[in-house]
Formats: structure tokens, C-alpha cells, sequence
């Protein structure tokens, strides 16, 4: 199996060609990107903006001490497949504010980790998905049995090709969930409860991306709520491939071939300007401008990461001016 994948889905065994990014498989079992993608970026602001809510829910008590008389299922119950327990459970757990102190705090301390965490998971889901589209983009053959073809260049249909727009309709779909946990993550710390005489519910159960208006963040310029055709184009592709159906009509993948050899691959993307599809009438999956997404696709996720991680900073950075910390 060749060692580093290339944008233009023609692997190598050694990084031969000057100045071009690769993917390469790390040790953590992915491909993953030879420029930063700015996942562990994201990490490092999520980590902190977990800190950050706990000192502002906990501010002035002592929650390490405290810590110590929390079970685990306080943490996962209702959250995690390892805490086996039902509903009805959970209201039991209710009744234990007299032997667990600040019960009502540390439940809902839980909660807003929880969305935190939710983008952490799904930021790593969208690295994953692009190194396994670059790994079959490059391992896989378009179609089966393999043959040899003229010179030119020529299209295939298949189950990897279906694979292919699969990874990636999943990619933007999940940088739209991004959008969505961003939104909540950052209202409920505006929002953060500060009565616990009983379990509060989160001011951000319902938010989704729309309602990033009603943010103080909204707008801002780098993160995920600016307006710009960035964001707009994720949208757009991502109530396309919902609630209209696919990137393409007959989903498929070119291949340039040179004297029997495959020199080049590329998968289109429709025409686009200013985020939003080439439309008229009844048709808006134009062509024209031969935009391989293969060749963009890293660029896309390493601006989104960027801005994921902008977002976040901003969100702890407000939370620590409003709370002193």
C-alpha cells in the first residue's frame, strides 16, 4: 500500500514531489493531512472552554474538594452507553441532593460539558472522514474489474464512487452539526443558570444555527456566526444534500489517462457564486467552471477548523470578562 496520498488521487510510496501536500497515516490510526487541519487547535480551545465553564459554575466553591463525593453516573447517566440506567432512574438520582452537595450544579455542569464535548467528537469525525475519502480517492479503483482504457479522459460509476460522495455529503453535513453545537455551546454560556435549587433545564435545548442572532457573538468577524459565503456555501450544500438530493445528478469520478496510465483524478463540484448554487428555474447543478473539489477539500476543513476554534476562544474569553476569572 502506497504511503502518502495525493490531492489529485495519485498515491506514492515517498513524498516525491516538491512543494505538494499529502496525506500520511499517523499512528492514531487516521490519514491525516501534511499542513496542520487544525484539529488540535480545536482541542486546545475546547479543553479550556471545559475549564472555563467549570470555574464559572463553581466560582467561588471549592470544586476539587467537592469533586470527590460525585459518582461517575452523575457524569454519564443519560449521556453515556456506560451508565446502564432508565428514566425512572435518573429521578431517583434526583432525590440525592442531601447526601451528594450541590447535586442540582454538578448535573448541570455535566450537561454543558457534554455539548463542549459533542464538538470535540464531531470535529474529529470530519478529519476522519477526509482522510478515509483521500484514502480510497487514491487506494481504490473507480470500478471493477480493473481495466485497461484509451487515452483521455473517462468517468466511472460505481459503489467506491458512491462511497466517494458519501464521505463527502458526510462531511458537510457534519460541519453543519458543528454549526447547530456551536450555537448551543455558545448561548448557554451566555445564558449560564445560576439558581440550583433545582435542576435547571438549558436555556440552549432548542438552538440551532438560525438562532445565532440572538448571540452576543453573532457576526463576528473569523468565527463561525460572521457572515460570509464560507459559512453560507456550507449551508447550502448541506440543505442540498437533506433536502434536495445529491452533488450530483449521476454521482461520478473522472480519471485523466496518459499512455494507459491514470495521471490524474477529480471529482466536480457544481457552480457556485457567492455560497449559494447557479440556479435557473428548475436546475442549479451547473458545471461550467470545473471546480475539483478533491483539490479544495483540505482547505475547506483547515478554514472551518480555524474558525471553530476562533469561536470557542471567544466564547471562554466572554465568559471569563462577565465572571472575573
Amino acid at each position: 500500500m502506497s504511503n502518502f496520498l495525493y490531492l489529485d488521487g495519485i498515491p506514492a510510496d515517498v513524498p516525491s514531489r516538491a512543494g505538494a501536500s499529502f496525506f500520511a497515516f499517523n499512528p492514531q490510526g487516521s490519514w491525516r493531512f501534511s499542513i496542520d487541519d487544525g484539529l488540535n487547535a480545536v482541542e486546545v480551545a475546547a479543553v479550556n472552554l471545559h475549564e472555563t465553564i467549570v470555574k464559572a459554575i463553581f466560582k467561588e466553591l471549592p470544586y476539587a474538594e467537592m469533586l470527590q463525593f460525585v459518582p461517575p453516573f452523575i457524569a454519564t447517566l443519560g449521556h453515556n452507553s456506560e451508565a446502564k440506567g432508565s428514566k425512572s432512574d435518573f429521578e431517583k438520582v434526583l432525590s440525592l441532593t442531601n447526601r451528594i452537595p450541590e447535586l442540582h450544579r454538578f448535573l448541570y455542569l455535566y450537561d454543558c460539558q457534554r455539548l463542549v464535548s459533542a464538538i470535540q467528537e464531531c470535529a474529529k469525525e470530519i478529519i476522519q472522514l477526509q482522510g478515509e475519502f483521500y484514502r480510497t480517492f487514491n487506494l481504490e479503483p473507480f470500478f471493477y474489474p480493473v481495466l485497461q482504457h484509451e487515452d483521455g479522459i473517462r468517468y466511472s460509476t460505481s459503489p467506491v464512487v458512491t462511497k466517494l460522495f458519501a464521505f463527502l455529503s458526510f462531511i458537510f453535513i457534519r460541519m453543519h452539526s458543528l454549526l447547530d453545537y456551536t450555537v448551543k455551546v455558545a448561548m448557554e454560556a451566555e445564558k449560564l443558570q445560576i439558581n440550583f435549587t433545582r435542576y435547571p433545564k438549558m436555556a440552549s435545548s432548542n438552538a440551532q444555527y438560525g438562532d445565532r442572532k440572538r448571540l452576543k457573538l453573532n457576526k463576528k468577524r473569523n468565527t463561525l456566526f460572521e457572515d460570509c459565503s464560507f459559512l453560507v456555501t456550507v449551508e447550502t450544500l448541506r440543505n442540498h444534500i437533506i433536502h434536495n438530493g445529491l452533488l450530483d445528478d449521476m454521482p461520478k469520478a473522472y480519471e485523466v489517462i496518459k499512455e494507459n496510465i491514470t495521471v490524474e483524478k477529480y471529482i466536480l463540484m457544481p457552480d457556485m457564486t457567492d455560497g449559494y448554487f447557479d440556479k435557473l428555474r428548475n436546475r442549479n447543478l451547473f458545471y461550467n467552471e470545473e471546480d475539483k473539489i478533491n483539490q479544495r477539500l483540505p482547505n475547506l476543513v483547515k478554514e472551518f477548523m480555524n474558525r471553530q476554534e476562533a469561536t470557542l476562544h471567544l466564547i471562554s474569553e466572554d465568559l471569563r470578562s462577565r465572571y472575573n476569572l
